[in-house]
């Protein structure tokens, strides 16, 4: 899981693409991704943190469909610019702050969270084990997770894909690499020696989830 954007200008690079990306031809995937999680989850108050958000796309659509308190966080300045300015865009500044963090190093106290959210960030975690740590640590016990990658739905990946084979570019391989069997095991094996190791995975058409369960105190 090597993270192509520890360099600065490629970081920018990066995070301008996937803003430009999110409101194009990813542009039905996150309203739908967000009304999944409101619906599997039924979390529509509190707080929640998005996880690698990049542009924000994900935490305005689950602000536009809940009452939620939502931190956009991202290691990236460029992510944060571009989601701060996209934020201000929809009128959401209240209700989502955009926060510049490592994934291992969270800004938020334990028991924090109602829900955590992550598309596709998963795959840059340097340290997997450690980033599960300190979500379980924030997540509040009863609080609920939907952390993983996919497009929504199995039509509209085959959309994308055929979108993207258009522009010659290496996203199909990139996604079959992200996905295989190899990665979701190591994923698997970071969340068993966590502290996250209660836990179920949902695989299909629409994606790669990771739920994670904290109990709640007695």
């Amino acid at each position: 899981m090597n993270n192509p954007y520890t360099d600065d200008s490629k970081d920018r690079k990066a995070a301008m693409d996937m803003d430009t990306i999110s409101k194009t031809v990813f542009a039905k995937v996150y309203p739908l991704i967000a009304r999944q999680i409101l619906v599997d989850h039924k979390i529509c108050a509190g707080t929640c943190i998005d996880l690698g958000s990049g542009p924000g796309t994900l935490s305005i659509c689950l602000a536009q469909i809940t009452d939620l308190q939502i931190f956009a966080l991202d290691q990236s300045r460029h992510s944060h610019a571009i989601a701060t300015a996209n934020i201000r865009e929809q009128g959401l500044e209240k209700r989502i702050t955009p926060v510049t963090s490592d994934i291992c190093d969270l800004p938020f106290g334990d028991n924090y969270a109602d829900l955590m959210v992550s598309r596709g960030s998963i795959f840059f975690w340097q340290d997997l084990k450690g980033a599960f740590n300190e979500i379980y640590r924030v997540l509040k016990p009863g609080g609920k997770t939907h952390i993983g990658g996919g497009f929504g739905s199995k039509e509209l990946k085959v959309s994308i894909f055929e979108q993207m084979a258009k522009k010659g570019d290496s996203f199909a391989r990139q996604s079959k690499d992200r996905m295989s069997p190899e990665t979701l095991d190591r994923i698997k094996t970071a969340l068993d020696n966590s502290h996250a190791s209660r836990y179920t995975i949902s695989l299909s058409g629409g994606g790669f989830w990771i739920h994670i369960t904290k109990e709640e105190h007695l």
